[in-house]
């Protein structure tokens, strides 16, 4: 019974401490306010030992013009992956969007 307790509290503690975010970068003169943007491209990233030795690049591609805004997510499916190996592997997606283009203009 010790055990089951055991278990369930580092369960607890585990995902009690897990974190989620986004980091958006603006390249080229993106304007974040645009009526609406739609994904252009998206990859995913893995890093070693807590991110300190990456693993390859993520290839995304990016918009001949260079207007757009590459967004950098930390989720959950990322938590559980640096959890289960205690950090050593990390991962975050990379997604690259772009200004949808308005119809009609």
């Amino acid at each position: 019974m010790k055990k089951v307790i055991a278990i369930a509290l580092l369960f607890c503690l585990v995902f009690s401490f897990q974190s989620c975010m986004t980091a958006k970068v603006d390249v080229g003169g993106y304007n974040d306010r645009t009526d609406s943007a739609m994904t252009y491209s998206n990859g995913r990233q893995f890093w070693l030992f807590w991110g300190l030795i990456p693993l390859g690049h993520a290839n995304v591609n990016t918009p001949n013009d260079g207007r757009c805004q590459v967004v950098m997510t930390h989720s959950l499916g990322d938590v559980i992956i640096s959890a289960l190996t205690g950090g050593i592997v990390m991962s975050e997606k990379v997604k690259v969007k772009v200004a949808k283009p308005v119809s009609g203009r």
